[in-house]
């Protein structure tokens, strides 16, 4: 009996997660076609190379769901929508399917943590399935479509620091096998990088501190970005994409480590991805 208590205490401990994510997703396109291959090698790799261990179930926040008010998506645990929610591209795409299971617990949970910490107002919606920002990036790194997904909307009328302490509210979630994942695109300029095939200074400087700033854990200047990086409104005119990341790193914490764990260019869009882990005592 006392060997079946510490085994299933074990068990239970081993469910905790101590990191959160920042992927970028990438074009639609990216799981049927040999574009961006870089990435789409590293979104393969993440359960055998990245992070092994198996979560419960997945907090996504993505850049393609914008809201009014923090909102999250209470779909039954049957399989989710796949929304298609892009023109133009191959006719295939809009076959492939990704039919994780919803998880509405999930869902309830942070709606509570965040009406706990301050949130006044948190809406549900009970038939949005899952957009590109998630299913496309999923669909790489579990394949199997069979982990529960959650989806967070953002709000780009709100700054990045109103984000980050989303992210704080979310935090008991990784003591609970909940992998909180924030999916963008570390620079997202539509309109400026469609003429050249190389990446342009205002990409790269915009790149570069982002990546100093983060891995000497100044968060608060990651959460002033406007202010403090060079480029922030051409690197990102709309802050859609970038929101998941003060998201992530707001769950970190405060005293979380930064990590670069990808870094790879399509013309001036970086798909740099970052883990944020606690370090242990």
């Amino acid at each position: 009996m006392i060997s079946f208590i510490c085994s299933g205490y074990q068990e239970l401990m081993a469910m905790k997660i101590q990191d959160t994510f920042y992927i970028s997703h990438g074009p639609p396109s990216l799981s049927i076609e040999e574009r961006c291959v870089l990435l789409k090698h590293f979104l393969q790799s993440f359960q055998q190379k990245v992070y092994p261990p198996r979560p419960s179930s997945i907090l996504l926040i993505s850049g393609h769901w914008e809201t009014s008010y923090p909102t999250v998506n209470v779909v039954s645990d049957g399989p989710s929508d796949t929304i298609y929610d892009f023109h133009g591209f191959p006719e295939i795409l809009y076959q492939l399917k990704y039919p994780a299971p919803g998880a509405p617990k999930l869902a309830k949970r942070v709606k509570n943590l965040l009406m706990a910490s301050g949130f006044e107002r948190v809406n549900e919606h009970e038939k949005r399935g899952l957009d590109h920002g998630e299913w496309v990036p999923l669909m790489l790194m579990y394949p199997e479509a069979d982990i529960p997904v959650c989806q967070l909307s953002i709000q780009t009328d709100k700054d990045a620091t109103h984000h980050y302490n989303m992210g704080k509210a979310l935090a008991p979630l990784k003591d609970e096998g909940v992998l909180i994942v924030g999916s963008g695109g570390t620079t997202h300029n539509l309109e400026m990088v469609h003429d050249t095939t190389w990446v342009q200074p205002w990409a790269q400087e915009f790149d570069t501190w982002l990546k100093e700033a983060l891995i000497d854990g100044r968060y608060e200047d990651v959460n002033n970005y406007k202010e403090k990086a060079p480029h922030a409104t051409l690197a990102h005119p709309s802050p859609d994409h970038f929101y998941p990341l003060h998201v992530v790193m707001g769950a970190a914490g405060a005293n979380s480590k930064a990590q670069l764990i990808h870094h790879s260019w399509a013309m001036s869009f970086s798909y740099a991805s970052y883990k944020f882990t606690v370090p242990t005592a």
